[in-house]
């Protein structure tokens, strides 16, 4: 039997690196489930889908025809946007940034989501070249279980 002797150093740096690897390895091993509810012919929405796939997100897509049960089930009725996602038991109204989402989830308050109502020119799906570029001041909206709202975060 052969004994392999490493130097101490090597293991002292090994042991310094492990917290800069610590989310990526966390990121890789559970990827954050989402399911969405859109129309069949809703571009934007593939457009949001693969931004979240694009960050991380595993996402599966039912196409219905009315989103409108979806989103008034999920507590979103006062906040519509052409889809409805559900993620760790969190609502996701519209066109909302992977990276409030990771951030709702970190977080985790008593809430039942996160919503940018309408379709603001500028967020994820709303942002292609069809849109010149343009962007529409909005906010992403923390919704809490009663219905009420407070801005979440501000894109200006």
């Amino acid at each position: 039997m052969k004994t392999i002797l490493v130097p101490a150093r090597l293991i002292v740096a090994a042991a310094l690196s492990l917290p800069l690897y610590a989310p990526i390895l966390a990121q890789a091993q559970s990827a954050p489930e989402v399911q969405v509810w859109k129309t069949p012919t809703c571009g934007c929405c593939e457009d949001w889908v693969k931004h979240m796939r694009d960050n991380g997100f595993e996402v599966t897509t039912h196409d219905v025809q009315d989103t409108g049960p979806v989103r008034r089930n999920a507590g979103m009725a006062d906040y519509g946007s052409c889809h409805t996602a559900v993620v760790d038991g969190y609502a996701i109204e519209g066109h909302v940034p992977a990276s409030d989402v990771r951030r709702l989830l970190l977080e985790k308050p008593d809430a039942a989501g996160l919503a940018a109502p309408g379709m603001p020119l500028g967020s994820p799906g709303m942002d292609g070249p069809e849109y010149g570029g343009r962007k529409t001041p909005h906010d992403v909206l923390l919704v809490d279980r009663r219905g009420g709202a407070k801005v979440f975060q501000a894109y200006r």
